[in-house]
């Protein structure tokens, strides 16, 4: 039952942008999303960008100054504003968070960056 649920994937245009959210599914005892992680055809899953437990953030290099991860009131949806799309960010889109020390991960949601 206690699952994240991502969406806000889409294709998208060189240059365009895209927001993805990440929903715990259920409300009275939800995960805590934190972050997000991404898979390309045939490379293994990688971190995208992720809240610290001091609040700090961590960006991987190849998106800093182009996506922005940000967290609601509630702390139960996590977003990350994409800009500047590339074709190599072409990939599907993780939502990775905690339910207690267990580690829960979302369905995924497909990114296409192509003209």
């Amino acid at each position: 039952q206690v699952q994240l649920v991502e969406s806000g994937g889409g294709l998208v245009q060189p240059g365009g942008s895209l927001r993805l959210s990440c929903a715990a599914s259920t409300a009275r005892f939800p995960a805590n999303p934190m972050g997000w992680y991404r898979q390309a055809p045939e490379k293994e899953r990688e971190l995208v960008a992720t809240f610290n437990r001091d609040r700090s953030i961590k960006y991987a290099d190849s998106v800093k100054g182009r996506f922005t991860i940000s967290r609601d009131k509630a702390m139960t949806t996590v977003f990350l504003q994409m800009n500047s799309l590339k074709p190599e960010d072409t990939a599907v889109y993780y939502c990775q968070g905690t339910y207690g020390s267990a580690v829960v991960w979302g369905q995924g949601t497909q990114v296409t960056v192509s003209s």
